[in-house]
């Protein structure tokens, strides 16, 4: 049931329920993460391997002592010039973080979401929130609440609507491993963004077994239709031109395929706008029955390689 009552959502994780909620991100399957039993429903629903871990959502930035310890002073720097927001730190875990959690790690992934709804909804709490992204297992991300229904429909009681997600894109991941900075997860801050405040940053974004941080697995985000990723679109089309094929651009439509089968995602050349929009352009073409969907490769910089990261994600293994 999708709804904007919080009251409901309050009472409904109190109660061990795990919840549907909207994220600057991507929208979230929530639970308590002082509470067992509401985490293993998470990766019930969600049917999530138990060695991928899960980010916990805090209220404030004084909330997350409750969840980590031995904070580097770096990470008190990344926390003041970006949370609230989609920065997503690996940090030493407190004793009584689950290991459902942190896929019995010593570590625990913390962010602080910027989402009035969500923010409304953890000072209601007692407690901060675990969330991985509301679908199924490598499945594309949400970032409307109708999409959350349509993978879940009755599993979960209630969806908190907090309309379309303005970043569309998850949070980027960032630990730390002796005096070096690494990046897990390529997201909707940029690297280079980071990397002003930092300096260089390792990137170690891809673990298959034992993933430090969520979206580590080489297949993710995918659609069931089968994806292509190429630089050269008109070429791949003709490699497919007998085929009812769909097409995913950046900024302009191509000519030989209907409109209704493509999707721009930002006419303007607007990287931020671009990932805003990808998700829902997955999902818009994913139902159209399509033999395959074409995807231009963005370029490689800023959100256009996080964005680039996640077609890679969506065409692998197809």
């Amino acid at each position: 049931m999708i709804s904007n009552d919080i009251s409901k959502a309050v009472q409904l994780l109190n109660e061990e329920e795990v919840i549907g909620f909207p994220t600057e991100t991507v929208y979230g399957l929530a639970g308590n993460a002082f509470n067992e039993n509401a985490i293993a429903k998470i990766f019930k629903i969600k049917e999530r391997p138990s060695f991928n871990p899960l980010i916990v959502h805090v209220k404030n930035k004084e909330q997350i002592h409750e969840v980590a310890m031995a904070i580097p002073d770096l990470a008190y720097e990344l926390i003041h010039q970006f949370w609230p927001g989609p920065l997503t730190l690996i940090l030493k875990k407190q004793p009584h973080i689950s290991n459902l959690i942190t896929a019995n790690r010593d570590t625990v992934a913390v962010r602080m979401p910027q989402h009035p709804v969500a923010l409304e909804l953890l000072n209601q709490l007692s407690f901060p929130l675990v969330a991985p992204s509301a679908n199924p297992y490598t499945a594309i991300s949400p970032t409307q609440a109708i999409h959350v229904q349509n993978y879940f429909q009755d599993k979960i009681p209630l969806i908190l609507d907090g309309g379309p997600c303005t970043a569309g894109i998850e949070s980027t991941i960032i630990g730390f491993e002796g005096n070096k900075v690494i990046l897990y997860r390529l997201g909707s801050i940029p690297l280079e963004a980071i990397e002003a405040l930092t300096g260089k940053i390792e990137i170690k974004n891809h673990n298959e077994k034992s993933p430090v941080a969520p979206g580590m697995t080489l297949k993710h985000y995918a659609p069931k239709t089968k994806v292509v990723l190429t630089h050269w679109t008109d070429e791949e089309l003709k490699n497919q031109e007998s085929k009812n094929i769909g097409l995913l651009r950046f900024s302009t439509f191509h000519t030989q395929i209907q409109p209704l089968q493509q999707r721009v995602l930002s006419p303007k050349q607007d990287l931020k706008e671009a990932a805003a929009n990808l998700y829902q352009a997955l999902h818009e073409l994913d139902q159209l029955n399509l033999d395959g969907i074409i995807a231009e490769r963005l370029p490689d910089y800023g959100l256009g390689r996080t964005i680039n990261d996640r077609l890679e994600r969506a065409a692998k293994n197809n």
